[in-house]
């Protein structure tokens, strides 16, 4: 019989596996314990547990782990990006981020990307499979082990599209978010490209998780021809989505705009997001895109001019502080090159 993925179980889960094992219940809080709080990476380190238990515990569970494949340190801002290997020999991306308020860590949720969007390096190798919550935790884990710096916040906006991962993104965000250091998800943003079912069932579990939606275009046209996805969720249903997220959560929306030259950049784009946003509780990130040599994309020059027609139209829209430039922290391309050289 497999072996079940022991990082993956909710408390709940966890507390039925270790009575079917004639454990009493106080056993599984001290694995619970182990495993998300103390973060132990062997069965062994569970001191408080005899070698006899240990044993049934190894052979009945597994304890997964990922490995570093490479490691890109910033020289400017001690941005750390981590490519790392899952147990599979998949890889992922994830990367540690130094600001005033703390350390926050931005992690993947897939193994590649169906989405398509135009300017992201994440997608062009295509989807591969899901990740596990387990998989997503340890991302968390092991960042915090190596580094030694303790992550305050989560974005989910590396590799993948978290809402269609959704069964695992949600199981992540329970195990996350319970008891012993369990992490308040008012500190964990997820993005998404705008999958408008998901975020209807993610409104009603009234998680408190902040909403940011990569919109990048405010017309369907031009939204369209960069991301794919809105031939399926148009404008309409995405921002009725947003309105109804926010009136069942009471968190605002947070809207990603990466700004490409001569596609989205002009006076007239600008108008058009103020149009479309013009009222509502939100903010918007703007965030000077990431050259990637197989798209043909630029970054844009008028950044500063675009953000200032928004701000005197009364919009809240800052400019993303640009982390990790000197080791090209943007999602997607360590993975990218990794998978070009094992070609």
């Amino acid at each position: 019989m497999a072996q079940i993925d022991i990082l993956s179980l909710t408390k709940d889960e966890l507390s039925a596996s270790v009575a079917e094992m004639g454990e009493k219940s106080f056993r599984a809080k001290q694995i619970y314990d182990w495993l998300h709080v103390k973060k132990i990476t062997d069965f062994s380190q569970m001191s408080n547990i005899s070698a006899q238990f240990r044993d049934e515990i190894s052979r009945k569970f597994c304890l997964k782990s990922l490995k570093i494949k490479k490691r890109l340190v910033s020289h400017i801002d001690n941005t750390v990006k981590y490519l790392y290997e899952l147990p599979d020999g998949q890889a992922i991306e994830s990367v540690l981020m130094e600001y005033k308020h703390g350390n926050s860590l931005c992690i993947s949720s897939q193994v590649g990307c169906k989405m398509g969007c135009r300017f992201c390096a994440s997608t062009i190798a295509g989807w591969v499979r899901n990740l596990e919550p387990s998989e997503m935790l340890l991302q968390i884990y092991e960042t915090e082990r190596d580094s030694g710096r303790h992550v305050d916040s989560i974005v989910m906006m590396g590799i993948g599209e978290p809402l269609d991962n959704f069964d695992n993104t949600v199981k992540f965000l329970e195990i996350l978010n319970s008891g012993g250091e369990g992490m308040s998800l008012r500190h964990l943003s997820l993005s998404t490209c705008g999958v408008v079912d998901k975020i209807y069932r993610l409104a009603e579990l009234k998680l408190g998780v902040t909403l940011s939606i990569s919109l990048h275009a405010a017309t369907d046209a031009k939204r369209s021809a960069i991301m794919p996805i809105n031939d399926r969720f148009g404008l309409e249903p995405l921002m009725k989505a947003c309105d109804d997220y926010f009136r069942i959560t009471g968190r605002r929306i947070s809207f990603e705009y990466s700004l490409i030259e001569g596609v989205n950049d002009t006076d007239d784009s600008a108008d058009e997001l103020i149009k479309l946003l013009r009222g509502k509780k939100c903010h918007i990130n703007l965030i000077p895109i990431n050259e990637i040599k197989e798209r043909d994309f630029k970054k844009s020059r008028f950044v500063e001019r675009f953000q200032n027609r928004l701000a005197n139209a009364g919009l809240n829209a800052t400019v993303r502080r640009t982390l990790g430039a000197d080791i090209n922290a943007a999602c997607g391309q360590l993975r990218r090159e990794n998978l070009s050289a094992d070609d």
